[in-house]
């Protein structure tokens, strides 16, 4: 694989690990995990009121016999206008947990897939010498990226990167450590430092 500069030119080209990048894509782990992440991000904050909890229809509409009328003893009631709802939404937690072995085969899967369609662009060093807007345009305009969302997996994002890199629209920075199938998915071009892919191929070798 082609490694560049900042100035995207090529400095060398380096042979990936076999055992992590052999370029296989298990479609079924990579769907159960991706569904996982986005159920984990879900907020569940959708919530109804049942007709104890509506407020007002203490008094009884009417009496309960001789007003050829059914009976009712609260306007709350969910057959009732503004009344409770039956068995509607309330609070909660859609997430669930995954095997670490899971996530790990995911995210191999995932970085096969997109090295596999040409997708990831590797660079030897991504440094900032100042926290300037222009200093990391000028470094995503040479690798001439034509993508709406870029993600810059760095080994570690430092203060200069993150403040440089927070008003480019559509660019999305990661820890190598923190990176996820769903990430690697959810993005059109990946840019990868030399070292972050050290550190994610000595974290899936030893998976």
């Amino acid at each position: 694989m082609p490694v560049v500069d900042m100035g995207n030119k090529v400095v060398e080209e380096i042979e990936l690990d076999a055992h992590v990048f052999d370029g296989s894509v298990k479609k079924k782990t990579l769907y159960q995990a991706i569904v996982g992440y986005r159920a984990n991000r879900r907020l569940g904050l959708a919530e109804t009121k049942t007709r104890g909890e509506v407020s007002g229809g203490g008094k009884k509409p009417w009496r309960q016999k001789g007003t050829g009328r059914a009976r009712h003893g609260s306007t709350r009631s969910p057959l009732w206008r503004h009344g409770g709802v039956v068995f509607g939404p309330h609070p909660r937690d859609f997430g669930y947990t995954m095997p670490q072995q899971i996530r790990n085969e995911a995210l191999r899967s995932s970085l096969n897939a997109r090295i596999a369609s040409g997708d990831v662009v590797l660079v030897e060093k991504i440094h900032i010498l100042a926290p300037k807007t222009k200093e990391f345009a000028k470094f995503l305009d040479a690798l001439k990226l034509p993508a709406a969302s870029i993600l810059c997996v760095l080994e570690s994002v430092t203060e200069n990167i993150k403040r440089s890199a927070r008003n480019i629209r559509g660019l999305q920075l990661a820890d190598s450590s923190s990176l996820n199938a769903y990430d690697v998915m959810n993005t059109q071009k990946i840019i990868l430092s030399r070292d972050s892919l050290k550190n994610l191929t000595k974290r899936l070798k030893h998976a």
